[in-house]
């Protein structure tokens, strides 16, 4: 059997069943892993300065993902004077910026107009849910629906352009993952491997027995009993380095010591921790799963999270748990009057609290989906009762894909606010001013975060240098 540097393979299978028996099966063992893969892409980078030298460490972005495709018409764009086979129910009203209308459904978003800018005129054309989310997420220019995305996410390339930053959270922190679209995967690292991928918050953190997975540790005792089982772990592996004649075992491997690290670090046990924060304020939130994902996004990026995505999904949506108002899945104005207030209250939240606690300079919060909804109505049989949804077979209103215009919230990152950037025609069907891309959108977030588009140190699977967003330019007004 050959050797290696390490040993042979017998003699590591003893090392991983003493660390086993020592740490009883504790889930560090898939964390150090993690960190191995990271150093070692690091390593296989040259451990390059991803931004050329010029990165700025401290800036951080926050998404709200819509999963599904929110209608503009109904909230952030509306046509009032359109044709009624395409204006909604919902009046118009006035925010605190003159001249700025939103819809009756954002009664709070709308008093906090003055700390955002709103993009109307944002279009591509991925018609379908992953094509339009891989366009929006990754950059990819192919109309058609892939199974999984062939080019990493913006997420994944912050987390790989800031590799080498030293802190005990993650770059990349996931509150209800933005990954998949039913059977797709709508996101994720492609070429730069899983070790860039978020760390992910499943579960809904307002409810009382929420715990955040492979980290939460439960009481000070816990983390006595697993700073106990690593003693152990250390005793027996000295032992084991007893008896390996090689002398090639290392007394600790320093990936299980950083994993460890942070499982036990007081100050990212605390970033999780919504306890920590009063009851007002997880009130002004809202009480329910979006609120306090919002929440912990923002004690994440002010404990120096780099990137934290939060995505809308789940029972607050209605029948169908997303935002794809078709007729056949919702009634969309029943839809959107069901999810509005949750909506609105923890996006009004998040904003107010970013400014607040001085973080608008260095923290940009974004809310969007892959694409709008169509302008005009269509009228289609329910596939199913439900919450916002009639009897199966009951005829109602939806509104289907529409990639050719949407709008985006941009909220901090020093930019400036209270405008509006781009507009839609009289009926909301397409950009007649500023109509922007994809690739504009990501050169945007690429150029809060520091990161050099073309001195990235980001490669594909040949090893050749990959262009970020090659096709964009960052927007200026959204450029701080």
């Amino acid at each position: 059997m050959p050797q290696t540097r390490r040993g042979n393979p017998l003699k590591r299978l003893r090392r991983r069943e003493l660390l086993r028996a020592g740490l009883g099966g504790f889930a560090s063992l898939s964390l150090a892993d993690v960190l191995r893969r990271q150093a070692a892409a690091s390593e296989a980078g040259g451990g390059k300065q991803a931004a050329g030298g010029r990165e700025r460490h401290d800036t951080a972005v926050i998404l709200v993902w819509l999963r599904g495709g929110c209608s503009h018409l109904d909230t952030f764009d509306p046509k009032p004077e359109a044709p009624r086979e395409f204006r909604g129910p919902f009046a118009p009203i006035n925010t605190n910026v003159p001249g700025i209308q939103l819809t009756e459904l954002l009664p709070k978003i709308a008093q906090v107009a003055d700390r955002f800018t709103l993009l109307r005129s944002i279009a591509h054309d991925g018609g379908g849910h992953p094509a339009g989310s891989l366009q929006v997420l990754s950059g990819d220019r192919d109309a058609a629906d892939k199974p999984a995305p062939v080019h990493p996410d913006w997420m994944s390339v912050a987390a790989f352009a800031r590799r080498h930053r030293q802190s005990a959270l993650p770059n990349y922190i996931a509150v209800n993952p933005v990954d998949r679209y039913d059977n797709f995967v709508i996101a994720g690292p492609a070429y730069l491997g899983p070790s860039f991928g978020p760390f992910q918050v499943t579960g809904n953190p307002d409810a009382a027995d929420f715990r955040v997975p492979n980290l939460d540790l439960g009481s000070d005792a816990a983390v006595q009993r697993l700073s106990d089982r690593a003693t152990l772990a250390g005793r027996l592996d000295r032992i084991a380095r007893g008896l390996d004649t090689s002398g090639a075992m290392e007394a600790c491997d320093r990936f299980e010591a950083q994993a460890l690290s942070l499982l036990t670090s007081p100050e990212a046990r605390k970033a999780f921790d919504l306890s920590e924060e009063a009851d007002a304020v997880r009130e002004r939130y809202g009480r329910n799963a979006w609120g306090q994902q919002c929440l912990m996004a923002r004690r994440l990026v002010e404990a120096g999270v780099s990137v934290v995505t939060t995505e809308f999904d789940g029972p607050l949506c209605g029948r169908v748990a997303n935002w794809d108002d078709h007729a056949v899945n919702h009634h969309v104005f029943e839809a959107l009057a069901y999810r509005a207030p949750p909506f609105d209250q923890a996006v009004s939240a998040l904003i107010e609290d970013l400014y607040a606690r001085g973080l608008d300079q260095r923290v940009m919060v974004i809310v969007t989906g892959e694409f709008g909804r169509t302008p005009r109505i269509s009228h289609v049989a329910s596939s199913g009762g439900g919450v916002a949804s009639g009897a199966a077979g009951t005829v109602q209103p939806g509104r289907d894909h529409w990639p050719r215009a949407n709008t985006m919230l941009f909220a901090g990152g020093g930019i400036r606010t209270g405008a509006v950037i781009g507009a839609t025609d009289r009926v909301g069907e397409d950009p007649i001013d500023r109509r922007v891309g994809p690739d504009d959108f990501l050169a945007t977030l690429y150029h809060h975060l520091g990161i050099d588009r073309i001195h990235s140190g980001v490669t594909d699977f040949s090893g050749r240098p990959v262009l970020l967003a090659p096709r964009g330019e960052p927007i200026p007004e959204l450029s701080g």
